[in-house]
């Protein structure tokens, strides 16, 4: 299943981490920039 998560604040980004761990193809969104290179980079 492809999902989409709109925030990683919280409770977005460990629901998106939760999704992928059951198989399902997660992107997350942010409006923040930073935040979202900091995730790609780790």
């Amino acid at each position: 299943m492809r999902l989409a998560v709109l925030g990683t604040g919280y409770v977005g980004l460990v629901a998106g981490a939760g999704f992928a761990d059951f198989g399902n193809e997660v992107t997350c969104v942010d409006i923040d920039a930073e935040k979202v290179a900091r995730l790609r980079r780790d």
